[in-house]
């Protein structure tokens, strides 16, 4: 194994998914996950925690999509405006970063897994609460902060499973507006 290889860090999440994939994500360590990608542990340490983090390592950049969206926001929106255009802002960033097939994996792996699914929901958690408190610094008040980052945030998880599932291959921004219509359709 040579001292150094570009892309560790893809290499290392590839075999990951590969390997919970193919085993299980509780049946799959470390160990197999770096000698799949052709490097050490050392090397899997130097860029993750734990195996977990190889499923959520994108977080704080996802979360700052978000928040940061809704921070630069014109100010002539409103709050559900604001939070429409940080979905589709984090939607268009997931899509090109990560592509749908990226998606189909890491999610597939994540429903298997109680854990992993509580560690997804506090991280959309985390990411609601950063909208609304950004709104707030925006001068929205309480409920209607919270309220609108959480409906933006359950229309976003809406439009991502239909995206990872949609036959038509539409892009998530699409289905991101039309779960907020929907959203919108259903407050009347």
């Amino acid at each position: 194994m040579g001292r150094w290889e570009p892309n560790a860090q893809g290499r290392l999440e590839k075999a990951a998914l590969e390997l919970f994939s193919e085993h299980g994500y509780e049946q799959t360590t470390v160990a197999e996950i770096a000698e799949r990608a052709g490097l050490t542990e050392r090397t899997f340490f130097r860029h993750y925690a734990d195996k977990r983090e190889v499923l959520f390592a994108g977080t704080p950049h996802f979360r700052e999509n978000f928040v940061g969206t809704v921070v630069s926001a014109p100010e002539l929106l409103t709050p559900l405006q604001v939070v429409r255009a940080a979905a589709e802002a984090a939607g268009a960033a997931l899509e090109e970063f990560r592509g749908r097939d990226f998606a189909r994996a890491r999610q597939r792996i994540i429903v298997a897994n109680p854990e992993l699914r509580e560690r997804e929901l506090i991280k959309l958690a985390d990411i609601a609460m950063g909208m609304a408190d950004a709104l707030r610094a925006r001068g929205v008040d309480d409920p209607d902060a919270t309220m609108a980052a959480e409906l933006g945030m359950a229309a976003f998880r809406v439009a991502f499973e239909r995206w990872l599932t949609d036959a038509a291959e539409r892009t998530l921004s699409e289905l991101i507006e039309e779960a907020l219509a929907s959203v919108s359709a259903v407050l009347g």
